[in-house]
């Protein structure tokens, strides 16, 4: 089997570059996935009810990216769609990011008062603060709503998701959901939102529909490897298992998911609900509010947070410095085969990427590759 350029993984990352390369270079591209299925975690389908589920958790499509959105909308109609997560505080469902009218629902309506004016002076409107700024920036009342906001929205659920305190990560994982300062109760302020108008499988099928590219599916690239005659390899996998984990494995963790068809239209009034400090599972997911799907019943996703071993998925890179050095010695390895190998993706980039960012990392790359850098 001969083919110019080996691409190992059909999410995002390798769909992105094996369209790219097939399509702008005319070279030829051979996708080896180790699943059943093209698209990564971002994978959709009808289950035996004939609801469109997300197989690995809720996806939706958000990024302040033109070039992004300008680039998946050659293969995609899209829905329009601005994400609502609830979490159950205190016994009340409330918008998550934690907002003003999150105060507002669980506080009497005087008190509420004043914390929004005590926020709006020391913040101002329309800002995002992370929760652990917040913490150790207030007092008086305020020190209480941050101490608050801890305790009920962050701390039981970032202990269930990570299996460690907030302070034990980096910064960048608590700034993803912040305190904002704000009436918005949409979880995602970006320009562009929305969801492939007829599925994320189809987009990915129509972005490796090509004449240029062929797909391996159900196949680990270590059995064909020496079948395959090939100019370049991208590598979007985990990069310790790529070099035989000879440095220690770089942890993660993973996520199992119960799904449940119901008799009823729906279930919840969003598409996320998070359960901040009950229960074991983090969240319910009810994807029929996602894709717009008409039926009478529906079906539902339990999601729980689990330890990852090598036999299961890896889905979330465990941001603490002591894994990026971890993750640096991987680097130096990869460095020293780049003409040869190149490495992209969450796994085999180590980074918590929205898909988006996934994306725009994937053309970043074909860029340099086309210019001849890559």
């Amino acid at each position: 089997m001969k083919t110019d350029w080996l691409i190992v993984g059909a999410g995002f990352t390798g769909a992105t570059l094996a369209e790219r390369i097939a399509s702008q270079l005319n070279q030829k591209v051979l996708v080896v996935e180790r699943r059943d299925h093209i698209g990564g975690n971002s994978y959709d389908c009808y289950n035996e009810d004939g609801i469109l589920v997300h197989k690995y958790g809720s996806h939706t499509f958000h990024t302040n990216s033109k070039m992004v959105w300008d680039y998946l909308s050659e293969f995609t109609e899209w829905r329009p769609y601005f994400h609502h997560v609830l979490a159950v505080v205190d016994g009340k469902k409330i918008p998550v990011p934690f907002n003003l009218n999150s105060i507002y629902t669980l506080f009497p309506q005087k008190y509420a008062e004043k914390l929004e004016e005590l926020l709006i002076q020391h913040f101002g409107y329309g800002v995002k603060v992370p929760i652990l700024k917040l913490r150790e920036s207030a007092s008086g009342d305020l020190g209480f709503l941050a101490d608050y906001i801890y305790k009920k929205v962050f701390y039981r659920y970032t202990l269930k998701h990570w299996q460690l305190d907030p302070e034990q990560l980096d910064p960048s994982v608590t700034a993803r959901v912040p305190v904002y300062i704000s009436r918005d109760n949409r979880y995602f302020q970006d320009t562009y939102q929305g969801i492939p108008k007829h599925s994320y499988a189809e987009l990915f099928r129509k972005m490796l529909d090509h004449p240029n590219i062929r797909v391996l599916l159900n196949t680990d690239y270590r059995e064909v490897i020496d079948e395959v005659q090939y100019q370049r390899m991208i590598y979007t996998g985990p990069i310790d298992a790529f070099f035989n984990y000879k440095h220690g494995t770089l942890p993660y963790r993973s996520l199992r998911f119960d799904f449940r068809t119901l008799n009823q239209e729906f279930f919840q009034e969003a598409g996320t609900i998070n359960y901040t400090n009950e229960y074991e599972f983090t969240r319910i997911l009810e994807t029929k509010h996602l894709t717009g799907q008409k039926a009478p019943h529906t079906t539902i996703t339990y999601v729980y947070p689990q330890e990852y071993n090598q036999d299961g998925d890896p889905y979330y890179p465990i941001p603490r410095a002591e894994n990026r050095q971890l993750y640096n010695l991987y680097l130096q390895e990869a460095e020293q085969i780049k003409d040869k190998v190149l490495f992209a993706g969450r796994l085999a980039d180590y980074k918590y990427y929205n898909m988006d960012q996934a994306v725009a990392r994937a053309l970043t790359l074909f860029k340099e590759i086309k210019e001849g850098g890559g």
